[in-house]
């Protein structure tokens, strides 16, 4: 790549601030519960981490619902400890994301409450409004009725977030304004001013909600809402080169036009084919499937040859709140392979908490806070055996129940256990760091002649640096191509350096 910048070696840590850690016994997870917990996400080797909203809330969509930008929500402290989270995190070289929400805000925010006034101020134009409360927006949902506005207003997916105005690029009613339209400036700006707040005090960038979806009757959420990307990120850009923006649009080809550094390649609905590796029916890493990655593969490298071309990256996920866990559908011999993949492949990895320990998604929860079939996913992080599995001093109240399991799945005792889970994602990240090849940037190459054949091969190359990858998915011994002068780095289980690799397992070698 061109530029050599932090998140160039980034692997990130994704946390779910309400199950966390709780520090002060409330029942939910909070900032200093995070604090404290920040010597075991370096220890296990992660230098960056994501927060999911941190923001003032009425809490309906757990955060996603934003009242006020600029203001911690108490729950979870003050704005003085998400600063010394940064400074301390800092300090341990760790580096710390926010989640912005630039689509939409709660319909408790203060813009919204201006804007609902039938006499027209600076915010009435922050939203989108129709011109008459009998006439609603098409394409999308609406609020009608609750305000003294003459008007109805559109909403971003849950009811209570009534959408910000970025413009349409289609348009076809006279309420509708182009995303030209200078009226619609001001909500660029105040995205703008967020977002420059709190890189002013130490934030390093934003993992940004719903990226694709800014403007309206937009072609495939591409040409408008990138058009709305760079007028909001570009001046940003310039004046804080090194923050790092990545972006929920799983369209590579989309956001990268803009100033966004990373796409998400999720794991979920909104882009199938990743499904394809570690989720479904019938994923790549699943034992006995025995199916062909050269779909993914195709996939994959087209898109990160797209970002790499740009000095950017696509980023894999393990999972995020959103997610149903890898352990619904993988067990923890299947999520270590997933984990050597994930961990070994170019572009910027992210880890949902809980994963690295293989905590299970917990069916059939009653939502809270808009999670619905994603409640499952939010549970407490399994510390120990103790009470609320060290989550939480709590006698009465926890946000999310614990897993019942955590007295055989917790960190304390996947320390302990060197084949765990836990302890290959430990390793896996050291050798990331010790070897220049297995980088964000550096080049991979597929060695896989016949895709239908395994084990997954593949060589990673950087200046000083060569290592050959094998994975072994399957259930049966098979052999992989012979590199003279071979050197093991690391072999999950007993594998011997010839070039036959067994069921359930992986090595890293180094070769000329």
């Amino acid at each position: 790549m061109k530029n050599d910048r932090w998140f160039n070696h980034a692997t990130f840590y994704e946390i779910y601030p309400q199950t966390f850690k709780d520090s002060n016994g409330d029942g939910i997870g909070d900032l200093q519960g995070i604090i404290s917990k920040l010597d075991y996400i370096k220890d296990l080797g992660f230098n960056a981490i994501w927060l999911n909203p941190i923001f003032d809330s009425p809490f309906f969509d757990a955060g996603y619902d934003v009242r006020d930008y600029y203001k911690v929500a108490p729950r979870y402290g003050t704005n003085e400890d998400l600063f010394e989270l940064f400074k301390k995190a800092h300090e341990k070289g760790i580096r710390v994301i926010l989640d912005l929400v630039p689509g939409h805000t709660s319909i408790d925010c203060e813009w919204f409450k201006k804007s609902c006034q039938e006499e027209r101020n600076e915010y009435s134009h922050r939203y989108i409004w129709t011109n008459s409360i009998w006439v609603s927006p098409t394409d999308v949902s609406s609020i009608r009725g609750f305000y003294e506005r003459n008007g109805t207003v559109a909403t971003n997916y849950f009811s209570i977030q009534p959408a910000l105005n970025y413009g349409y690029l289609n348009v076809k009613d006279d309420f509708e304004m182009h995303i030209s339209d200078p009226r619609i400036t001001p909500t660029i700006k105040a995205m703008q001013d967020v977002i420059k707040f709190y890189l002013d005090r130490g934030c390093d960038g934003f993992r940004v909600d719903m990226a694709g979806w800014l403007a309206k009757r937009d072609n495939e959420q591409f040409e408008g809402t990138v058009y709305i990307w760079n007028k909001i990120l570009e001046p940003i850009k310039k004046e804080y080169p090194d923050a790092f923006f990545v972006s929920e649009w799983s369209r590579p080809k989309y956001s990268l036009l803009s100033p966004f550094d990373s796409d998400f390649l999720l794991q979920d609905d909104f882009a199938p084919m990743h499904i394809y590796m570690c989720r479904g029916d019938s994923p790549y890493f699943k034992r006995g499937v025995e199916k062909s990655p050269k779909t993914y593969f195709d996939f994959y490298q087209d898109v990160s040859n797209f970002a790499f071309e740009r000095d950017k990256f696509v980023s894999i996920i393990s999972g995020n709140h959103d997610t149903i866990r890898l352990k619904e559908t993988l067990d923890d011999e299947e999520i270590k392979l997933f984990f050597a993949f994930l961990l070994t492949m170019p572009g910027i990895p992210f880890v949902y908490y809980g994963d690295e320990i293989g905590m299970n998604y917990r069916r059939n929860m009653k939502s809270i806070e808009g999670g619905y079939h994603r409640t499952g996913s939010r549970t407490p992080m399994q510390w120990d055996s103790t009470k609320n599995a060290g989550f939480s001093t709590s006698k009465d109240y926890l946000y999310i129940p614990v897993n019942s399991d955590y007295k055989t799945i917790n960190v304390k005792k996947e320390t302990s256990d060197s084949g765990s889970v836990y302890n290959i994602v430990k390793t896996l990240n050291k050798i990331r760091k010790e070897y220049d090849c297995l980088t964000n940037d550096a080049s991979v190459t597929l060695v896989n002649k016949d895709w239908e054949n395994y084990p997954l091969k593949y060589i990673r190359e950087g200046k000083k640096d060569k290592l050959y990858i094998v994975i072994n998915p399957t259930d049966k011994t098979v052999s992989y191509d012979h590199f003279d002068g071979a050197e093991m780095i690391y072999t999950y289980k007993d594998n011997k350096l010839d070039f036959q690799i067994l069921p359930q397992s992986f090595v890293i070698l180094k070769i000329k």
